[in-house]
């Protein structure tokens, strides 16, 4: 069954559509708010605020529109509402500790791999997520949507009301801050794939 059915069965009221659809999106709902918050707990509340928006505003929906786009307007924007909340009451993120020892663990899920490679790039990925997170909201925005969601130009255009030449330009201009930071910080010369 294609998506679109799939829309229309839930908005319908069937349930089963419904969870097909969460099953659908689930993965990359969570991957988009955790890469605006950095953590796991905030990215899941965040992904159960966005299914509950979908489930009570999927009538309002234009089934001639793209419902990926419309998924990921209201993943972002749950997102920034959250992170809103969160600076408002003065919260800083939570890290993944160890309850233990106390420090920051990282699941190693092949322990095949060199430890010193794994290191490193655990190390780059934490460097990338400093960069981004030091980026201006604008510039922020596309990269998370492009290079992390994997949305074309159009989506991300659609998503965040922009013209596409603007979101290529703060793509351009996001990936050219990125790539500076990660120089200037002892990284090896960094290029993003295009996924044009």
């Amino acid at each position: 069954m294609n998506e679109r059915a799939l829309v229309e069965l839930a908005r319908k009221g069937d349930e089963a559509a419904f969870e097909k659809l969460v099953t659908l999106y689930e993965r990359k709902v969570y991957a988009t708010a955790f890469r605006y918050t950095g953590n796991e707990h905030d990215a899941m509340d965040i992904s159960q605020e966005v299914f509950i928006r979908v489930f009570r505003f999927l009538h309002t929906f234009n089934l001639e529109s793209s419902f990926s786009t419309w998924i990921y307007r209201i993943t972002v924007n749950a997102a920034k509402d959250h992170l809103r909340k969160q600076s408002a009451r003065g919260e800083l993120p939570l890290e993944l500790m160890d309850e233990e020892s106390g420090e920051y663990t990282v699941e190693i899920s092949d322990s095949t791999y060199d430890p010193v490679e794994l290191y490193e790039r655990s190390e780059l990925r934490q460097e990338i997520r400093h960069a981004i997170d030091a980026l201006p909201t604008d510039y922020r925005e596309v990269v998370l949507l492009r290079d992390i969601g994997g949305l074309t130009y159009d989506e991300i255009s659609r998503t965040l009301d922009i013209e596409v030449g603007t979101v290529k330009s703060r793509l351009s201009r996001a990936r050219d801050r990125l790539r500076k930071f990660l120089l200037q910080n002892g990284n090896k010369p960094f290029s993003f794939r295009s996924k044009e």
